[in-house]
């Protein structure tokens, strides 16, 4: 098995690579990589990203990676991460920036001046550990309790046209997508990679995930 993290200059590349690499099995290849050949030949796709919206894109279209990824996002399993989820929507608020529009909706900035439950107001970004509540179930949710804490960092957030697109929530001044979910594509706001057991699970769930 093949699995390719998709190297566009932007990302925590390395700690997703080795985190992917302790949940494969010794026979598995992960390979970091901005060769739209190896895109093309891999058996499965990885998307981070970290930075501005319109950076992440800039560098993603300058370097011809579009198509292959737009392939790979139709026949592939395929994992967006952070800027990689906010990615696959038609359009962010962060610069004004068009996605690539493989999931009808918008991306939005957490209004300043939020409050939380206890009234204390919220800082934008949004950085730390928080509760994901999946809303349908998924093969990437195996093993994973509801309420399960991962790592966020992130100013803007998904929303999804059609809500049956959201694979979890998360609450956060208000309740945002924080997972979703499309055929092959499956995408999270949290990072994985840094969220300890729960991470490194979803991570072993999409290593054998068959869509």
């Amino acid at each position: 098995m093949k699995i390719v993290v998709v190297d566009y200059g932007m990302g925590n590349l390395r700690s997703v690579a080795k985190a992917i690499e302790k949940v494969a099995s010794a026979s598995a290849s992960v390979l970091i990589s901005s060769s739209a050949a190896d895109i093309q030949a891999a058996d499965r796709v990885v998307v981070p990203g970290q930075g501005a919206m319109h950076d992440c894109m800039h560098e993603f279209l300058s370097r011809g990676l579009r198509e292959a990824v737009f392939a790979a996002a139709q026949s592939k399993p395929f994992l967006g991460i952070c800027v990689g989820m906010q990615m696959l929507f038609d359009h962010s608020e962060e610069g004004d920036t068009p996605g690539l529009g493989f999931i009808p909706g918008q991306v939005r900035r957490f209004a300043d001046g939020m409050a939380g439950q206890d009234g204390a107001r919220l800082k934008v970004p949004h950085m730390g550990w928080n509760e994901v509540n999946p809303v349908l179930p998924h093969p990437l949710w195996q093993g994973i309790e509801p309420g399960a804490r991962f790592y966020f960092v992130h100013s803007y957030y998904c929303q999804p046209t059609d809500s049956a697109a959201t694979a979890a929530t998360t609450d956060y001044g208000l309740r945002f997508t924080s997972a979703v979910a499309q055929a092959n594509i499956f995408a999270v706001q949290f990072h994985p990679e840094k969220s300890a057991t729960a991470g490194l699970q979803l991570l072993s769930n999409f290593v054998s995930w068959q869509p």
